[in-house]
């Protein structure tokens, strides 16, 4: 492939997943004003957020076959119209159920631009490229969420938040066009059966859990309703793990949290998560119907989280590789909970300058705990199994950050109900104390990994003596 070629592709790529992440990201600072658009509660809107990553979870599986038995550039193409098809939709909605409807359309179009992306980039780019492709195609990625918050306010305040969602038109139609332009459709020869029992139970399983527990306590819907949604995710769980008995390579595998360093990071990762999966919506609501500020206002609060996580980036690597995986996870989980729970002591007449610090500092040590969950993730893993892998952690994430907003969302409402008026300042307190607690609990998870667990990824060494006294011991050189 021609270097231009080669520089090329990465940029349409990244452009991509630049709109799918400023999408992401736009619509929390937005929430308070589409809610008193469509006459709405702020709570329900969470609904808005879960089912779009919901959507995610249940349609990643599908990505690496569709692009192995459709072509990448035509899945990728379809996949960018699809989203653009459902920005449409989200920006012509005047009701909740219309906008949580274009938002599943949204995440199934996301559930493709992401993994197809990255296959395209992995098959088209020369080894000896790789690096700078990868650099060129995540920047933009991470620029997103920082800009998100920020977009978002602007549009909402000065215009309209139907906007956030139509300015994506001219951007998916460009992407479009250069994608059948610049990009080849590659497919394999060898393709994997597709298992379309496994994904309709799996997708079953993952909806019913999910819009169970998201009703569960909040007056949406009847008790017997909840009840019984969450009865179905169990029935279709127990259906899916009978299916999968003895097959190869099912869509998403179970046996994968056989492996301790995959286990701790997905597992112990899924509940951290879920602890800071509920910020995105905690934080806008807090401050613009609690504290009374505008959404451009909140916008150019929040967007400090992101910039502390773009700030860690660069130092990571070396903070891993001084001290490992285990110590970093574990003292970093604590830390980031800590930091959470304090958001909740955040009251109208705090200095700016005081908020947009503890937000910079929480998005700083997110990043990191973020950055070591997904390299220690496959440090066991076999080169095999690599695929599955990948596929069944991208659907354990964002199913624990739709998860996370569910809980804030609930622990909210609980409070509200308990105090029988309208959202203040102070209500905010539980849910944050909450979600702290819960990605502090996320440090027991890795209490067990070895002194050097990940090292061959990290690059830390420990002293051979440490290892002989136990795990608690390690030391970097």
């Amino acid at each position: 492939m021609p270097r231009s070629v080669s520089r090329t592709v990465p940029l349409i790529i990244a452009c991509a997943l630049f709109m799918e992440n400023l999408d992401a990201t736009v619509i929390s600072t937005a929430l308070p004003s589409i809610a008193r658009s469509m006459g709405e509660d702020p709570l329900r809107l969470s609904l808005a957020m879960t089912s779009y990553m919901l959507a995610l979870a249940v349609f990643l599986p599908v990505s690496g076959w569709a692009a192995d038995r459709f072509g990448a550039r035509t899945v990728f193409a379809s996949a960018i119209g699809v989203f653009t098809v459902g920005s449409v939709l989200c920006g012509l909605s005047n009701g909740l159920a219309e906008l949580v409807g274009a938002r599943i359309v949204q995440g199934i179009g996301g559930s493709m631009m992401v993994p197809v992306g990255r296959l395209i980039l992995l098959r088209t780019v020369p080894k000896d490229q790789l690096v700078g492709a990868m650099a060129r195609m995540t920047l933009p990625a991470l620029i997103g969420p920082a800009l998100g918050p920020l977009v978002g306010g602007a549009i909402t305040t000065y215009a309209s938040w139907r906007w956030i969602f139509l300015i994506n038109v001219p951007i998916g139609l460009i992407g479009i066009a250069l994608v059948l332009k610049l990009i080849p459709n590659l497919r394999e020869e060898q393709r994997d059966p597709f298992d379309g029992t496994g994904f309709a139970l799996s997708a079953v399983a993952l909806a019913a859990f999910m819009f169970g527990f998201e009703n569960a306590g909040r007056d949406l819907m009847p008790s017997w309703a909840v009840v019984a949604l969450l009865g179905v995710a169990l029935g279709a769980t127990w259906l899916y793990l009978r299916h999968i008995r003895g097959m190869a390579r099912p869509v998403l595998d179970p046996s994968l949290f056989r492996l301790p360093t995959y286990r701790a990071s997905v597992l112990g990762g899924a509940l951290f998560r879920i602890g800071i999966g509920a910020v995105p919506f905690l934080m806008p609501v807090m401050l613009q119907i609690g504290f009374g500020l505008t959404a451009f206002e909140s916008g150019a609060l929040t967007f400090a989280g992101a910039a502390g996580a773009l700030t860690m980036k660069a130092l990571a690597g070396p903070i891993l590789r001084r001290a490992g995986f285990r110590r970093v996870l574990m003292l970093n989980a604590l830390v980031s909970g800590a930091v959470l729970a304090g958001y909740g002591a955040f009251r109208p007449d705090t200095p700016h300058a005081l908020i947009l610090g503890a937000l910079l500092l929480g998005g700083f040590f997110r990043s990191l705990q973020f950055t070591g969950l997904n390299s220690l993730a496959y440090a066991e893993v076999p080169q095999p199994a690599t695929s599955r892998a990948n596929t069944l952690a991208n659907v354990m994430q964002q199913l624990s950050l739709s998860l996370g907003i569910a809980v804030g969302a609930t622990a909210l409402h609980l409070t509200t109900q308990w105090t029988g008026g309208a959202l203040t300042a102070t209500d905010f307190v539980p849910a944050f104390l909450t979600v702290g607690l819960m990605a502090c609990a996320s440090s027991l998870s890795f209490l067990g990994l070895p002194a050097d667990a990940g090292s061959e990824i990290s690059g830390h060494r420990i002293r051979r003596d440490s290892v002989e006294k136990g795990p608690l011991t390690d030391a970097a050189d």
